[in-house]
């Protein structure tokens, strides 16, 4: 017997390469109970797809372990937070908390929570996921990222459910920014993860193998389909709790679809062959290539100005008494002095670093704060012209002078001799490097540039203290003062210049320690702004780092895309993707 089989459809299954929600996502229309929050200026069109990218898979969707930059800008589509930091103005603003009040003291905090809304798979939302979410986080044997952040003065928050949409928040002292710690929190489903987190293995649910069916958020999209080194996609939330001013609910797009793309030459390929309608961050040279296309390829590239990233020069002023390292402890005879440290940074060139490594696109910085943050900068640090002349007088008036050769050397006669690390992968601070390197040889300073791959250079930086000086750069995840305090104060995790140093070595160090600490309870934004102010001004005096430029933001989107602000932090393009939309009839392309 023979059997004819046809196939007007083929399905392919995957299994775990292939994950798939078949419930539609049709915006449900807002109801009269639910507490909309109304977003944007105006109203866009809604359906089609935009085509992202990521450098690499995702290794979690677990907002309470992820750690990954892939990961993180995913679970920020899929999940909310109760007071939102806006990337475009810095500022805080209401979320899934409509409002809140502080008492006078600033150590209580009661959080009213928008009713009526519903997590991604149409379950509603209370006060009980708050208190379950802060629970989670917080708990010590699940060892969340967010949980140091949780902590103020090295205590954790106290949270208890005062109504079905109301949440009280006791702090251990006050903390100047509370409403910040908000943000950092991804609400999560206490009807979904209650039993995980009961039986210890809240760490374990939520891998990239998950069912998306079996998640469930409050952002503005949810899972749809994943297939690891291809692509991600994530589909409009129906219950998405933001609407525009014309009632619409929010988001427009049906999907936003992330193609894995493992570098950035890959990614701006795509981009202009018309795969991929956004670049979230670029280097200055693809910036110039793509510019000279911009008009015919119907795409616009965006310099946003200088991000929170800031790249800086720095010494080895770690205590080596108790290693073996008698080269390097030798040379930190003129790493501790503070005119050696002036003296190299008045002969760097910063406009030269800016011109040659970034093609104009960064600003020189002589303290740790960029202009990029709108809210802290300190206008009144000094940003002195490179001079030669004046770095050579400062070395004078310590006892370094020049040979008749031209080399420079201290008062033993000593030559000043020294490398600095770096690591190749990141070619812009490897130029940097070589610059400096010119720059110094210039005061007759012998340097070498010492590249290493980036995990030796943490080891010797970090670990065996086994160098000399290095090039790194910062960037942190919020404007605030508060996430840099373990760069500036002593015993930081961060204090890379000296790791070593649990109490502070200088007046100036101490007084850094003791600001940075200050600043924490001053809730009067002008008076901690004085503060913050001072530090920076300490910085830029002392010199514990040499801060040299930020590099600016560089983005690039489609002109046909609506609502398109690129910011200087978070997710520069995506930050706003509940309010992207097609300004002209592309759905049927995508």
């Amino acid at each position: 017997m023979k059997y004819r089989v046809r196939f007007g459809l083929r399905i392919l299954i995957l299994s775990s390469l292939l994950m798939f929600v078949a419930f539609a996502s049709v915006p449900q229309a807002p109801k009269p109970d639910e507490d909309i929050l109304i977003a944007g200026d105006a109203a866009g069109r809604r359906g089609g797809r935009l085509l992202a990218s990521l450098r690499s898979d995702p290794k979690s969707l677990n907002p309470v372990t992820a750690v990954d930059v892939p990961s993180k800008q995913i679970i920020g589509l899929l999940f909310a937070d109760l007071i939102h930091i806006n990337p475009y103005t810095q500022h805080t603003e209401p979320a899934l908390a409509k409002s809140w009040t502080m008492s006078s003291e600033g150590k209580h905090y009661t959080l009213e929570l928008r009713r009526g809304i519903h997590f991604s798979d149409g379950h509603p939302f209370d006060a009980d996921d708050v208190v379950f979410s802060f629970n989670v986080y917080q708990d010590e044997k699940v060892h969340s990222p967010q949980r140091d952040l949780l902590e103020v003065g090295g205590k954790s928050i106290q949270v208890r459910k005062s109504g079905p949409y109301q949440v009280d928040f006791d702090l251990p002292q006050p903390y100047a920014a509370a409403e910040r710690l908000f943000d950092s929190v991804r609400i999560l489903p206490r009807h979904l993860l209650e039993r995980a987190y009961e039986e210890r293995k809240i760490s374990q649910v939520w891998g990239t193998s998950t069912a998306a069916s079996e998640i469930a958020g409050l952002g503005p999209f949810r899972l749809k389909q994943y297939v690891p080194g291809q692509q991600i996609v994530l589909e409009r939330n129906p219950y998405y709790w933001k609407a525009d001013p014309s009632g619409t609910r929010l988001p427009y797009l049906d999907e936003i679809a992330f193609l894995i793309v493992p570098t950035e030459d890959a990614e701006v390929i795509r981009f202009q062959a018309g795969e991929i309608d956004v670049l979230s961050r670029i280097g200055a040279d693809n910036y110039a290539t793509l510019e000279r296309y911009q008009r015919a390829r119907d795409y616009q590239l965006y310099d946003s100005g200088p991000g929170l990233e800031y790249n800086f020069l720095f010494f080895n002023l770690n205590d080596l008494s108790s290693r073996q390292l008698p080269a390097v402890s030798r040379k930190q005879e003129w790493f501790r002095r503070v005119e050696f440290r002036q003296a190299v940074s008045a002969a760097i060139d910063r406009e030269s670093i800016v011109r040659l490594v970034y093609q104009g696109r960064a600003t020189p910085l002589w303290d740790q704060v960029t202009p990029g943050n709108k809210l802290w900068i300190n206008a009144s640090i000094a940003q002195p012209a490179r001079s030669l002349a004046k770095a050579s007088a400062v070395l004078r008036s310590a006892g370094f002078t020049r040979r008749a050769d031209g080399v420079l050397v201290d008062a033993h006669g000593q030559v000043v001799e020294f490398s600095i690390l770096t690591n190749p992968s990141n070619a812009q601070r490897t130029k940097i490097a070589t610059i400096i390197q010119d720059d110094l040889t210039q005061l007759g300073m012998q340097v070498h540039v010492v590249p290493l791959e980036f995990h030796a250079v943490m080891g010797r930086i970090f670990d065996t203290y086994d160098y000399e000086a290095a090039v790194l750069g910062l960037e942190s995840g919020d404007a605030d003062p508060n996430p840099e305090i373990n760069v500036w104060t002593s015993g930081g995790a961060t204090h890379v210049w000296a790791l070593s140093e649990t109490h502070p070595s200088t007046e100036w160090q101490a007084e850094i320690d003791h600001l940075m600490q200050a600043q924490t309870a001053i809730l009067d934004y002008r008076k901690r702004k004085q503060a913050y102010d001072r530090v920076q001004e300490l910085i830029a005096q002392f010199d514990p780092v040499i801060c040299l430029v930020s590099p600016h933001v560089l983005v690039g989107g489609k002109n046909t895309i609506g609502g398109l602000k690129p910011a200087v932090m978070g997710d520069y393009v995506l930050w706003n993707a509940d309010q992207l939309f097609w300004s002209r009839n592309v759905a049927g392309k995508r």
